[in-house]
C-alpha cells in the first residue's frame, strides 16, 4: 500500500489540469497521453508535465506499450484516496470543463474499441 499524506494529495488536486487528468482517469481508466491531450486541448509538454508530478506523488502509475505510455490511478493507492477522489470526480463530472473533456475523449477520432492509434 502506497504512503500518500492528505497534503500532497489535496496539493495534486489543487491545479485544474492535473484534477481534469485524474478526472478522466478515474471515469475512464486507463488513457494514454495521446487520448489525454486530445481531450482536454492542451499540449502534450504540459499534459506529460502534469503527469509527471501526479506520478511523483503516488496518484497514477504509468506503463508503456509500444510507443504509448498509458496512465492510471496506482493500484495501491490507500482506501482513502480512492474514494475521495470517485466522490469528488463523481460530483464534478459534469461541470465545465470537466464534461467537455469526457465529451472530447468519446469523440477522438482513431480510437477504436477505446484504445489510443494516434
Amino acid at each position: 500500500m502506497l504512503s500518500l499524506e492528505p497534503t500532497q494529495l489535496f496539493k495534486s488536486l489543487s491545479d485544474e489540469t492535473r484534477l481534469r487528468c485524474l478526472s478522466l482517469l478515474v471515469q475512464h481508466g486507463e488513457l494514454c497521453v495521446c487520448e489525454l491531450t486530445y481531450a482536454l486541448e492542451l499540449p502534450q509538454p504540459k499534459i506529460s508535465h502534469h503527469l509527471a508530478n501526479l506520478r511523483k506523488t503516488g496518484l497514477v502509475s504509468d506503463s508503456k506499450n509500444g510507443l504509448w505510455i498509458y496512465y492510471k490511478l496506482h493500484p495501491e493507492l490507500p482506501e482513502w484516496v480512492t474514494q475521495m477522489l470517485t466522490l469528488s470526480i463523481n460530483a464534478i463530472k459534469d461541470t465545465l470543463p470537466f464534461s467537455t473533456d469526457t465529451i472530447n475523449l468519446l469523440q477522438m477520432p482513431d480510437r477504436p474499441d477505446n484504445l489510443c492509434s494516434a
